[in-house]
């Protein structure tokens, strides 16, 4: 099934929820604190959890990477524990010179088994092409990222017009296989009415709502309309809703409330 096929399925209808699986240690609940594979079987209790409401799953590889070979082992099979019909997306914020891109690759969709992987596109389209080159995966190419910070670069001007237009555009001339999205963060509003007009039909990756202030129910009323699918993503304000025996339930509850909060 190619990537397109898989997100449109994911979804099916409205906007689709994403659940960011990036546990912290310190907020674990007490049963998973002297557990070798703590994040792994936290995982899973979480994915069993929300699955009810949540599209795509996407962790965050540093939350990983930190614990070495043990944190790369429990990824793996993280992304193994996610069911078939999810999209699991690699947020790594890859790119470098083409072989490199290669290689990044080859370890996102061979060796974890992701669908798809956020990327960055500051090397230019040559670092990027190596991610879209296989019609069954995908990447989030990064255009305004949720974080303050990120309006030092991309809302820098060029010609009248902002640094982050231009990735759009290049995200077009890159999606011939239906393959390419768009990272594009719920903080800022005020950017939307261009991103869209430009993103035109490209699929839609939101971070920013729950602990960074997102607001899903602006969100929604943003991409009324938009012809394209949109996940929206929320990870701590999910996963670590709560630290205590009810640290499931909470999570499914959370995950139940932006559901709904984005689908009204």
């Amino acid at each position: 099934m190619n990537f397109s096929t898989k997100l449109l399925n994911s979804i099916n209808n409205g906007i689709g929820l994403c659940v960011g699986l990036d546990p912290i240690p310190d907020r674990l609940p007490e049963k998973f604190r002297n557990d070798s594979e703590s994040l792994y079987n936290f995982n899973c209790e979480i994915i069993e959890a929300t699955k009810e409401f949540a599209s795509a799953y996407k962790p965050n590889l540093a939350f990983y990477e930190r614990f070495g070979v043990s944190g790369w082992e429990q990824l793996r099979k993280t992304v193994k524990a996610i069911p078939s019909d999810k999209i699991v997306i690699l947020d790594a914020k890859r790119g470098d010179i083409g072989s490199t891109s290669e290689a990044y690759a080859g370890a996102a969709f061979d060796s974890l088994g992701g669908d798809a992987i956020t990327v960055s596109p500051y090397l230019g389209r040559d670092s990027v092409e190596p991610f879209v080159t296989r019609e069954q995966n995908g990447i989030f190419l990064l255009a305004v990222t949720s974080n303050p910070g990120g309006k030092d670069f991309q809302e820098l001007l060029i010609d009248g017009e902002p640094l982050y237009v231009y990735v759009i555009r290049m995200a077009r001339l890159l999606a011939s296989k239906r393959n390419v999205g768009l990272v594009v963060g719920a903080t800022k509003p005020s950017l939307w009415d261009n991103v869209l007009r430009e993103a035109v039909d490209l699929p839609l990756l939101i971070p920013g709502v729950g602990a960074q202030g997102g607001d899903p129910v602006e969100i929604r009323n943003i991409l009324s309309g938009y012809p394209a699918p949109a996940l929206v993503n929320s990870s701590r304000a999910i996963i670590h809703a709560s630290s205590g025996s009810d640290y499931a339930v909470a999570a499914r509850n959370a995950a139940a409330f932006l559901f709904d909060q984005l689908n009204g």
